[in-house]
């Protein structure tokens, strides 16, 4: 059985460029999960950029693309994404949080690819690109016994959090959401509950999370709640604040696995194999 879990966007808010992020990484939100012979890639942050090129390196040609929302951060690596640009390839680019609105998922990301914020149309991808909208909550399959369910986050604009299950493996995509201090989100209680892997939007400490109550994200401490109380194997800190460099991160580190050791921070390029 292959699970593997990659990384390659785990910032938040903007991507960091600078040396000051080489540790951990400075590309936003993307990550790269391969079961058997099929790949999901979750959320288009800069990372896809790369991850673009690995798929053209291995010839990759096909993907289901799940999207938590779609402010800038998580969709603004898609116009990047080589592989999109060759007809042979193929994409299945999902979203659960636009279902109540007069608009889908197609429409931002060809919003966000027009004059006069962008030179280059969607229409010019030349890839088979099927855009599906759905309810955040619902469950579906992506065949060959992958099992995807999701939840409504608490952010602004919406999102939606996922749970991807195969051959008795399990992992769970949780960003871009906020907490209510004391009142764990029961919505996410029931999607992590006994997951190998929780990846967890950890922007804030809880120090500094009294400060950006509104902004829409939550805490690596909280993270740690939620998967102690879900009996979850592992927590991936993850959507690191772009304010937080690698010094930071680093004392970060050591604070999270005090609290848990199954606590970890998220580093560009990691690789995770869930296998039972």
């Amino acid at each position: 059985m292959s699970f593997k879990v990659k990384f390659w966007g785990v910032r938040g808010s903007i991507a960091c460029p600078s040396a000051k992020y080489v540790t951990y990484g400075g590309n936003t939100s993307c990550i790269e999960v391969a079961l058997g012979g099929k790949r999901i890639i979750l959320d288009c942050g800069t990372g896809l950029r790369n991850l673009g090129q690995y798929f053209t390196r291995k010839g990759a040609k096909h993907a289901h693309i799940l999207l938590t929302h779609t402010h800038w951060d998580h969709i603004n690596g898609f116009p990047f994404f080589t592989p999109a640009y060759l007809p042979e390839n193929s994409f299945t680019i999902m979203a659960g949080h636009l279902w109540e609105k007069d608009f889908g998922i197609q429409e931002v990301m060809a919003g966000q690819m027009s004059k006069p914020t962008f030179p280059v149309p969607l229409d010019i991808m030349a890839a088979n690109l099927d855009f599906v909208d759905f309810e955040a909550g619902t469950d579906f399959s992506l065949g060959d016994g992958i099992r995807v369910r999701t939840t409504k986050l608490n952010h602004p604009d919406n999102a939606t959090g996922y749970r991807i299950e195969y051959q008795g493996a399990s992992m769970c995509y949780i960003t871009d959401t906020e907490h209510v201090v004391g009142k764990p989100d029961q919505n996410i209680l029931g999607l992590i509950e006994g997951a190998d892997l929780v990846i967890y939007d950890a922007t804030y400490t809880d120090n500094e999370f009294k400060h950006k109550i509104g902004w829409g994200h939550s805490t690596w401490q909280e993270g740690v709640r939620l998967c102690q109380a879900a009996n979850v194997g592992r927590l991936a800190i993850f959507h690191h604040d772009p304010d937080h460099e690698d010094s930071f991160m680093e004392q970060l580190e050591a604070e999270a696995r005090f609290a848990w050791p199954g606590a970890f921070i998220a580093r560009e390029n990691m690789r995770i194999f869930l296998n039972r």
